[in-house]
This record gives C-alpha cells, sequence and structure tokens, in this order.
C-alpha cells in the first residue's frame, strides 16, 4: 500500500510517497480501497506545533506518519467479525487516529464498521471523500449545536469556504431556515446561488454590524473562526448558540469560557449516523459540494500550499 508520509514527527519534515505491505484487516477491522481524500485545514495544522500534533504523537500509531481524515472507496476486505459491510461495498467514512489508525492520505485505510457509511449506487466519490470533515461539522453545527428550525435565522460567516457552503445549505434546504452569509465580494453570487437570503460583503465594513440589522439569530456559525465571541453572542436570540468551527486558537478557546457560555468550538469527527444524514442531504440534491482543485496523491504538498492560503471556495481533493 501506498502512503504519504512523514518519517518522524519532526517538524517541518515534508511528506514523501512510501510503499509498505498491505496487511489483513483485524478482526473488527474493514480495509478500504480509497479512491478519493479530502483536504481539510486540519491535516496541515497537524503538521505544526500545538494540540493537534501533540494528541496525534501520544494517540497515534508510530511513524511513519500519514494525516488526513476523510476518503472514499471500496471494501476489499473485511475482518472475521464484521458483519454489517461487505467486500464490495462503496462507503465514504473518516480515519481516527485516537483509535490508533493511520490517516487517509493513502491507497488503503483500516477502519471500524461506526467510522463510515454506505454510498448510493451512483454517488460520486470525489464528492464523498470531500464530505466527511466538512459536512459532519457543518452538520453538527446547524443541527445538533444550532437546533436550527423551520424558519429561524442562521448567520454563516466565511460562506464560500468548505465547511462553510455545506453550512449554509444545511441551514437552508434541510432546515427551511432563513440564512445571512458573510463572504467576500467576490464570492457573492457563488453564495447567493447556493440559497443565502441575504449576502453581506465583509469588505464594505464590520461584518457583525451588517448582520445585525437582519438578526437577531438562532445560530451564528463563525466557519474563520476569528470573529469576536461576544459580538457574535450579541446577535443571538435567547437561547441561541455560537458556533465556531475548528476553535483551536487561544483566542477561539477562550471564548467558550466567557458568560454565558453559548459558545461552542466544533471540529466533526465522522461516524456512521452523521455521515448519513450529510450523504443522504447530498443524494437527495438538497446539499452540493463544490470541488475546488483536485491533486494528485502524491502532489499533497501542493495541495497544502493551496490550502493554507484561506482562499479555497470549496475542497479539494487528493486522488490516488
Amino acid at each position: 500500500m501506498k502512503l504519504m508520509a512523514q518519517s518522524s514527527w519532526k517538524k517541518g519534515e515534508p511528506l514523501a510517497l512510501v510503499d509498505i505491505p498491505t496487511p489483513e484487516p483485524q478482526a473488527n477491522q474493514v480495509r478500504v480501497a480509497v479512491k478519493a481524500i479530502g483536504v481539510n485545514p486540519v491535516d496541515w495544522k497537524m503538521r505544526a506545533s500545538g494540540p493537534l500534533r501533540l494528541a496525534a504523537r501520544l494517540l497515534g500509531p508510530p511513524p511513519p506518519v500519514v494525516i488526513g481524515v476523510d476518503f472514499a472507496g471500496v471494501v476489499d476486505a473485511v475482518g472475521s467479525k464484521v458483519t454489517e459491510v461487505r467486500v464490495g461495498a462503496r462507503v465514504v467514512g473518516g480515519t481516527n487516529f485516537s483509535r490508533g489508525q493511520r490517516g487517509s492520505y493513502a491507497d488503503t485505510v483500516f477502519v471500524s464498521t461506526d467510522q463510515l457509511c454506505e454510498l448510493p449506487a451512483d454517488f460520486d466519490f470525489e464528492i464523498a471523500g470531500a464530505l466527511p470533515v466538512a459536512g459532519v461539522t457543518a452538520w453538527m453545527s446547524v443541527v445538533e449545536i444550532g437546533h436550527l428550525a423551520s424558519g429561524q435565522r442562521a448567520l454563516i460567516l466565511g460562506a464560500s469556504g468548505g465547511v462553510g457552503q455545506l453550512a449554509l445549505q444545511i441551514a437552508k434546504h434541510v432546515r427551511g431556515g432563513f440564512v445571512v452569509a458573510v463572504c467576500s465580494g467576490k464570492n457573492e453570487a457563488l453564495v447567493r446561488g447556493l440559497g443565502a437570503n441575504v449576502v453581506l460583503d465583509y469588505g464594505k465594513g464590520n461584518a457583525l454590524e451588517q448582520a445585525k440589522q437582519h438578526g437577531p439569530y438562532q445560530v451564528v456559525v463563525d466557519c474563520v473562526g476569528s470573529y469576536s465571541g461576544a459580538g457574535c453572542r450579541a446577535l443571538l436570540v435567547k437561547g441561541g448558540r455560537h458556533v465556531i468551527v475548528s476553535g483551536e486558537s487561544v483566542s477561539a478557546v477562550a471564548q467558550l469560557f466567557m458568560p454565558p457560555f453559548s459558545s461552542k468550538a466544533v471540529l466533526g469527527q465522522p461516524t456512521r449516523e452523521r455521515l448519513a444524514h450529510v450523504v443522504g442531504a447530498v443524494a437527495a440534491g438538497k446539499v452540493k459540494l463544490n470541488i475546488a482543485q483536485r491533486f494528485r496523491l502524491a502532489d499533497a504538498e501542493q495541495a497544502h500550499a493551496l490550502s493554507q492560503t484561506g482562499r479555497v471556495t470549496g475542497k479539494i481533493v487528493l486522488l490516488p
């Protein structure tokens, strides 16, 4: 099996293509031949210093260090105790280093059955591969944490990014909400086309001040991670929630401990149930995913460089 990996935990070490023997799955594991891999900011953040890298080093498997979470592919072997998934099934899922698993930047991954769900026969692998982290994060933000109901208002900050686009569509087309979206002026048409009721250009002044006239909101989802927590909470209805996507910075984490404790940081860990909701919404045509660019697995460094610009309107996909 081929892996895009670091040979050690040394900071700054580049990713390199590594070839190792392909093992058989353990009793409770599913082995998946990977067709597409989604790139998320958490991937390159795990290569830098910080809490994510420390956790992966302490809980994850020994080197070679393989990062990545998202994958879609075909099951080519199952362990002796697996009964829920058959060989040949088309699946989407996410790896988990806290379970001692290697990441998804590979042509083969090993996961448990509760980390994946089956895909409809005609579901595109590239779309599926880009869904897990972004889709589950968006679902959790709007539905599980935000509790958005039909007719209620949602504010999506960073609506043109990978998570933002999905959160907007889930809020609008799945939950029936009224969506106010914030993005750059150049992405206004894209965001409006996804269903936003109001689109605000952050280049035309303070985005939260602009959003105030369209509120108050049941949920404010900050997909950028840098907006004022107090400013976001001030826009909420009583009982509303402020969600910070990938809130791992000191400032973002600090927001969680400020009264009235209505802020929550989230980075979705794919599970069968959550993935099924997201896949179902895409299959029903309620949610569309925009793939910004595709790279070969061997070009993962280029994919990370693009992701780090913070100017990607959609998802980046790696193809083994």
